[in-house]
């Protein structure tokens, strides 16, 4: 059923309304739907715990308004129409039974309905919407930084972090609504007003001229249902007035208004009983009504004394674990590990976790300006595009345990490095070829352990013109941050991360990762990227990487050798990048007889395959090797070792670990249509 089109009719319907004249028996139906709906609008704002939950509230108040003022119409029309014989049965027992059949004690009643309708509830229903917009709409940014904070740290997912903002969103909304809706409400109070004096005067008018009654006698029958229908559109008014308060006057809450308000009352029972007490003072030693007074005030002492009672019966649980804190000891703080939700909390879960010390908070506060959690989302961002790593978000915490200006950052729990800022500095880097100092702190930079300056912001230019490279801590913290991530991607890789690259290759080739895991395990397909990051190699090209493993799963006999399949695969990605300018490849290479000596000292274990090399004699080939990469990149080239496919894995293992920075790559890497220049050879 399309309840859109029903409610667009009844809509057009409420309209109609004003116009056709209805018989006395329909006209009875809609005065009770509409005291029924304003009973299920008022109810319904004292059982919901959030704005949200009753988000179309403004636009509800607008049309029940509407509708109200349509029966208003109606009404005034058949009760002039029909004079003596109006057949309104709700208007005549609001007539008769509310007010006892007198007009004017109906008139007060109704004018006192009317003030404490536009007066108190309206007045200050539409005084707290104001507010309460003003304040929301004020809140917002802040709200959505919050949000944007709690995101890079990884204490929310992304779509978590979007209901979040549609929600700060429609609760702007909502209340900026709710300050124009309130009007309705009050234009209502005073077109009441306005309709019962025309009804009266008219009414009035008609019995005297028309139906040829008397003055006493017209004044009686029109104003008698002129009352009646004034407190017929009223009483509904009241409630949806009420209701309105009510729900502009609420904040979010665990339970609705009732829960809430019997608990938070009844939460202290020394306030009942003291209350009991003091009714039954006055019930006794005042001239106050005694039996009344000693009825309420008893239903306190009692009401009260209960909740002593099941306090008192209340069983003490005393959790496993520590004997509680004795005198002077201070109560321990946190959860006490009685659930999985609380044990959940205090596990090591983050990948990567950065520790700030008080005096960088600026850094990480976006109402200071800073922009720390938005750099490290830049870096996963970086990581994704450069490595095809997708990296779960990092999370920041305060630490009083780090200096004020230091930080330390820790994968899957261990501290892997730290260093201090000065914010209200700037680091000047010496790129290896300045030989003159700068007055300032002198520090290594964190990130590639280059001697740096920490110098005054007047000192830049003169910094610049001697050759150093300026950044701020901002850029000293993201640089660092990106190398540290860079050198240690292979422990990013972990279950969770593996399992998104996993997911995102299913989306587009969901046949594909199956045939692969039907080969081979996950664990192996795992390994092989790690071992791929470790040399710095792409795994963005993920699909094609699995095309790999599945054309030569079969051909390899252990993970070592699956690598080196897929890296000759990705030969033409691994080695663009190892271009000089004149499009050749520079490097370096071993001797035959190092060659030769090296693959026949292959071994072979329960732990897989390594080289057994006497140690001297690869302490003497790393020298050796780092003597010439040394020369290679002082003729302007990157250090590049070119071995044979056989040995590279291994030598890569014992050559990078010595030397950080270097690629080592094999001869069968190296596409045809690419030339290789070989600088130097490495003998023994």
């Amino acid at each position: 059923m399309n309840f859109d089109v029903v409610v667009a009719l009844l809509v057009v319907a409420i309209v109609l309304l004003m116009i056709i004249p209805i018989s006395d028996f329909m006209l009875d139906f809609f005065q009770l739907l509409n005291i029924s709906i304003s009973l299920v609008i008022l109810f319904s704002t004292m059982y919901i715990t959030h704005i949200l939950e009753l988000a179309s509230f403004p636009t509800l108040l607008l049309i029940v308004t509407i509708f109200r003022l349509a029966l208003n119409v109606a009404s005034t029309r058949a009760i002039l129409l029909e004079g003596p014989k109006f057949g309104g049965k709700v208007i005549q027992t609001f007539g008769n039974f509310v007010v006892g059949g007198n007009y004017v004690v109906g008139i007060v009643v109704f004018l006192i309905l009317v003030i404490i309708q536009f007066i108190v509830i309206t007045r200050g229903s539409e005084r707290i919407a104001e507010v309460a917009a003003r304040f929301t709409l004020d809140a917002m940014p802040g709200k959505q930084m919050s949000v944007d904070a709690d995101l890079n740290a990884g204490l929310i997912t992304e779509e978590e972090a979007r209901r979040r903002r549609e929600e700060i969103r429609r609760e702007a909304d909502f209340y900026g609504a709710m300050d124009g809706a309130s009007k309705f409400v009050r234009g209502d109070a005073i077109a009441s007003i306005i309709i019962t004096i025309v009804n009266s005067l008219g009414g009035i008018i008609i019995g005297v001229l028309m139906h040829q009654l008397g003055f006493a006698d017209a004044a009686k029958t029109f104003l008698l249902f002129t009352v009646g229908d004034g407190l017929v559109s009223q009483i509904p008014a009241l409630m949806v007035s009420t209701a309105t308060g009510i729900i502009v006057s609420r904040s979010a809450t665990k339970d609705n208004l009732g829960t809430e308000l019997i608990k938070e009352l009844s939460g202290e029972k020394r306030v009942i009983i003291l209350t009991g007490f003091v009714l039954i003072f006055l019930g006794v030693f005042t001239p106050l009504p005694t039996f009344t007074s000693l009825i309420i005030g008893g239903f306190f002492l009692i009401v009260g004394f209960m909740i002593r009672r099941q306090e008192l019966l209340q069983p003490q649980v005393q959790p496993i674990g520590p004997t509680p804190p004795g005198p002077g000891m201070p109560a321990p703080s946190g959860p006490i590990l009685s659930t999985p939700e609380e044990v959940s909390e205090v596990l090591q879960s983050d990948t990567v976790e950065i520790n700030i010390g008080y005096g960088l908070l600026p850094l990480a506060d976006l109402s200071q300006g800073g922009d720390m959690l938005e750099r490290l989302t830049m870096i996963r961002r970086q990581l994704a595009q450069e490595l095809g790593l997708v990296l779960s978000p990092i999370r920041v915490r305060d630490s009083v345990i780090l200096k004020p200006n230091e930080y330390a950052v820790f994968i899957r729990g261990a501290e892997i490095d730290r260093y201090e800022l000065i914010p209200n500095r700037l680091l000047a880097i010496n790129p290896g070829f300045v030989s003159e100092k700068i007055a300032g702190i002198e520090v290594k930079e964190p990130a590639f352990g280059l001697q740096a300056f920490w110098i005054d912001e007047s000192k830049k230019e003169e910094a610049i013109q001697k050759g150093y490279t300026v950044v701020d801590p901002p850029t000293v913290f993201a640089t660092h941050i990106t190398e540290l991530l860079r050198k240690h991607a292979p422990e990013l890789l972990g279950n969770r991360e593996f399992q998104l690259l996993v997911d995102g290759v299913r989306n587009k080739f969901d046949r594909l990762v199956d045939d692969v895991f039907n080969v081979v395990k996950p664990t192996v397909v795992k390994k092989v990227l790690q071992e791929l990051l470790a040399e710095g190699v792409s795994i963005r090209n993920l699909p094609y990487i699995f095309e790999l493993i599945l054309d030569n799963a079969d051909k390899a006999r252990d993970v070592e050798m699956l690598v080196e399949y897929v890296r000759r695969g990705l030969k033409r990605q691994i080695t663009i990048k190892l271009l000089a300018q004149d499009k050749q490849i520079h490097g370096i290479a071993l001797d035959s007889e190092l060659e030769r000596l090296l693959t026949e000292s292959i071994s072979e274990s329960e732990e897989g395959r390594y080289l057994s090399v006497n140690p001297q004699i690869m302490r003497e080939i790393i020298e050796k090797i780092s003597q010439e990469l040394e020369q290679l990149m002082r003729k302007g080239f990157a250090p590049v070792l070119v071995v044979s496919g056989t040995i590279r894995p291994y030598i890569a293992k014992m050559v990078i670990r010595f030397i950080p920075g270097v690629t080592v790559i094999a001869f069968e890497e190296i596409p045809e249509d690419m030339n290789l220049s070989i600088e130097g050879v490495v003998k023994i």
